[in-house]
């Protein structure tokens, strides 16, 4: 399995420019349409919000709360805001709004809450908060000492609902996951890359938005943006390609998890499941010094970039283009098994729809796997479904274990229940904090266990 990437009426407070098609830089700096896709109009904002001599729309709810995510249900009155507005949000009967938020009539999750509070946020609330999200990663967690690629901008965690920006060796990558964000982007970018000292950036849409938010509107980028770039993670280098990536272009919520793994790894196997562009091997290899490692994956661009990687850190590692269900389950008619394996797979579960059906696989991914791994050995298993409650995750895990599979999986001692000690659980690296009003922010759960 592979890592999934793929995130307009006129607004109250001023002109907005259409946008069709793919993006060019404009004369004054600010991106231009070219060319149609799929009659998809959007339109791009020149402002941030509402000019100071017109109304705000005014959206009206069952009940305040301090959760940013406000859904349809609990909207009594949309007040005639349009997709992309920023409103004021009020509650009950007040006379005052309790808070300022991104609005879109097509999402079920209407309302993005941004402000608590009455006073309107104008341009420098905004710069605030991003300059607030940058200082956090270079100040207080001094993250440019560690490597060259983190997190700048956590959605929820940094009060920005709908957008997340990566920066890498100075280009911001962001997706956006709400309309109203991405009509802001090319205002918002080149603000946090003068915060940020970043040469340039691009924006691209989240893999639900056309579903979630109504419209699929083409990637911006500023002009000489770069298809590539070379970061470095505690000394190891990778390539993060911007065209065709997943996400942003490489996932550094792992960043944590994949230094602490390599202290597993030292002469032994590594088997990593569902690899991408190869951060868990070739870590594994530079600083764990495995004996040998072998990375899976079934999406062959990836692999490119993973093999890249390998040669950019003179490491010797193997990858391998397969279904990890198909490749588990040949290793284990031949009976292989490895000292550490790791099982990092794609967002199995993107809405509460989809619960039953990701909870499902994970279990067969996990039961699988922990078959490939010796007596003693480590699996390190995670999940990035903020959906998916750790203590869910962990009971999973203990049924996957009992499970004694099936005659197609393997025959023998293989297929045989199991068990093991949980001796870690560890989550997104620190610039992926967790906002204690919004619990889905903390959507990465990995747990280390030794098989039994």
């Amino acid at each position: 399995m592979k890592k999934s990437r793929r995130s307009e009426s006129r607004h109250a407070g001023g002109s907005q420019s259409v946008w069709r098609g793919s993006v060019e830089s404009g004369s004054e700096g600010v991106p231009r349409p070219a060319g149609e896709t799929g009659g998809q109009l959007v339109r791009q904002r020149t402002q941030l919000g509402p000019r100071s001599a017109e109304p705000i729309p005014a959206v009206r709810m069952k009940s305040r709360s301090l959760h940013p995510l406000m859904y349809r249900r609990r909207l009594e009155d949309g007040g005639g805001a349009k997709a992309g507005d920023l409103v004021a949000v009020y509650a009950e009967q007040h006379s005052q709004p309790f808070g300022y938020g991104l609005y879109n009539t097509r999402s079920e999750l209407c309302i993005r809450l941004l402000w608590h509070g009455s006073e309107l946020p104008g341009d420098d609330a905004w710069r605030a908060k991003l300059a607030a999200a940058s200082a956090l990663r270079t100040t207080t967690l001094r993250l440019p000492s560690q490597a060259s690629a983190w997190r700048v901008v956590h959605a929820e965690a940094d009060g920005l609902s709908g957008l997340v920006v990566d920066n890498f060796a100075g280009v911001l990558s962001a997706e956006a996951f709400s309309l109203g964000m991405y009509q802001r982007g090319a205002l918002l970018l080149p603000m946090l890359a003068e915060i940020t000292g970043a040469k340039h950036w691009l924006l691209r849409t989240s893999p639900q938005f056309l579903s979630q938010e109504g419209c699929d509107p083409p990637e911006l980028k500023s002009e000489g943006c770069p298809g590539n770039v070379i970061i470095q993670e505690y000394g190891t280098r990778f390539r993060v390609r911007f065209d065709g990536g997943h996400k942003t272009g490489f996932f550094c919520d792992q960043r944590e998890n994949r230094r602490l793994l390599a202290e597993f790894c030292e002469g032994r196997s590594v088997l990593d499941l569902c690899c991408y562009t190869g951060g868990f091997s070739i870590q594994s290899k530079v600083l764990g010094r495995a004996a040998e490692v072998t990375g899976v994956d079934l999406d062959e661009e990836p692999l490119e970039v993973a093999r890249e990687n390998a040669n950019l850190n003179q490491a010797r590692v193997r990858f391998v283009q397969a279904d990890i269900f198909s490749y588990m389950r040949e290793m284990l008619r031949n009976k292989r098994q490895f000292d550490v394996v790791i099982l990092d797979p794609p967002k199995l579960i993107r809405s509460r729809m989809e619960i039953e059906d990701g909870t499902r696989k994970h279990f067969a991914m996990n039961r699988l796997a922990m078959r490939l791994v010796k007596p003693g050995g480590l699996l390190l298993s995670c999940t990035c479904a903020g959906l998916l409650p750790e203590s869910e995750f962990l009971q999973l895990l203990s049924a996957a274990a009992r499970s004694p599979g099936d005659e197609a999986e393997a025959d023998g001692q293989s297929a045989a229940p199991r068990s093991f000690q949980l001796i870690a659980r560890t989550g997104a690296a620190p610039d992926h904090p967790v906002l204690s009003t919004c619990p889905e922010t903390e959507y990465l759960k990995a747990a280390w266990m030794i098989m039994q």
